[in-house]
């Protein structure tokens, strides 16, 4: 049984990567925000696991497990700030934090 082909998971993983970024960009709420950020992490690691396995290598997939990581801590730290955001400004819009001057 053979893969896909590595134009596919990479094209793929571009498509993701692009949508996440939009994502950031474009939405204002900090939920969706983080959920993009998400996306992102996310298409790296489909990039890293694509290019592993087109030259036979496990880096890929040990990379993903640090992008995992690195999700997880995003993660838990993320929702702790938009707790704390939300605690105080009593909205998730990300443009109330730029009343935060200190």
């Amino acid at each position: 049984m053979s893969g896909i082909p590595m134009a596919y998971g990479l094209s793929l993983s571009a498509v993701l990567f692009a949508l996440g970024l939009v994502g950031v960009l474009v939405r204002r709420n900090l939920i969706f925000i983080l959920m993009s950020l998400e996306i992102m992490f996310n298409a790296a690691g489909l990039a890293f696991v694509v290019a592993g396995s087109r030259w036979g290598q496990a880096d890929g997939q040990i990379m993903f497990l640090l992008i995992l990581t690195l999700a997880a801590a995003e993660v838990g730290v993320g929702l702790g700030l938009v707790m704390q955001v939300f605690h105080r400004f009593r909205t998730l819009d990300a443009d109330a934090v730029d009343e935060m001057k200190g």
